[in-house]
């Protein structure tokens, strides 16, 4: 089901019966709420049965509840301040362990990343990174750290590789300077989408490169200004911007990368352990 579920729901409201008017009307005035509620604690909230607002997703044209309240997340997750998401994370956790809840919601996060990923969409993903002339990675604000992440390893791959720092205003624009054709910008951001990383790939598309996008959907603005994409869920936890899944998918990538590499990446570990033996870098096994 496509559009926007509260026009979907003004639309429809005079056919609906005397019960789902009042869990319509809830949703309307209480969407950002409403978003992170079970069907029992909207059924609650408004007195009808956790069945009857089960009814009243089926009504729209979901296949039922979760799909529905999907569609109100995916709608909201742009917008929601911080001290809404605080507290949509306490009506959603109220009277639960918070250590196997939380870890419940990446487990979650994890296998919707898993089912969410095409194959050809990844291995288009490899190519476009094995034949950059120079690989440019952005992300902003917490995107930073899977940035920094992902340019820790990229660095012992490839000679031609920057992570593009982002904690001066109009520095990004300075280390994109000489971004051009043959060139990628691997773009990182999440919502509440960064106003910087989206100008920094409108600028990189501009320069004629190409940018690889790690993204939540198809309605990222970042999305849109791809050339390939890798899509993964990232569910809020309370403010904290949730990286499990798309660091998961990083690692897929970079061992994708250094499968397709193979005999390369094997020589320039090997270079690097004579020169973590030669300075002493690690500390061996039982040794003080």
């Amino acid at each position: 089901m496509t559009g926007n579920i509260l026009h979907t729901i003004e639309e429809n409201m005079s056919g609906f019966s005397k019960g789902q008017r009042r869990i319509a009307s809830f949703i309307l005035e209480n969407y950002d709420t409403a978003a992170f509620m079970t069907a029992g604690k909207l059924g609650k909230a408004v007195t009808v049965s956790e069945s009857t607002v089960v009814r009243f997703a089926m009504e729209l044209g979901y296949e039922g509840y979760p799909e529905m309240q999907k569609a109100l997340q995916e709608m909201v997750r742009t917008k929601l301040t911080s001290i809404q998401r605080i507290k949509a994370s306490n009506d959603q956790l109220s009277g639960q362990n918070i250590v196997p809840s939380v870890l419940h919601m990446e487990i979650e996060n994890i296998r919707r990343a898993s089912a969410q990923l095409k194959q050809e969409e990844f291995e288009r993903v490899v190519d476009k990174i094995l034949h950059a002339r120079h690989i440019y990675i952005l992300g902003v604000r917490s995107s930073s750290f899977i940035a920094g992440y992902m340019s820790f390893y990229f660095k012992k791959m490839f000679p031609n590789v920057t992570q593009v720092q982002s904690d001066v205003a109009g520095a990004i624009y300075e280390q994109l300077m000489r971004l051009g054709k043959d060139d990628i910008l691997v773009c990182i951001c999440y919502p509440r989408y960064s106003r910087e990383a989206i100008s920094a790939a409108q600028f990189a598309v501009a320069r004629g490169a190409e940018v690889v996008a790690i993204t939540d959907s198809e309605h990222s603005p970042l999305y849109k200004l791809s050339s390939a994409s890798l899509l993964v869920e990232n569910e809020m936890i309370s403010f904290v911007d949730s990286i499990v899944a798309p660091m998961c998918v990083v690692d897929a990538l970079i061992v994708g990368l250094s499968n397709r590499m193979d005999a390369d990446v094997s020589n320039t570990f090997a270079e690097l352990e004579k020169i973590w033996e030669q300075f002493d870098v690690y500390n061996k096994f039982g040794e003080e």
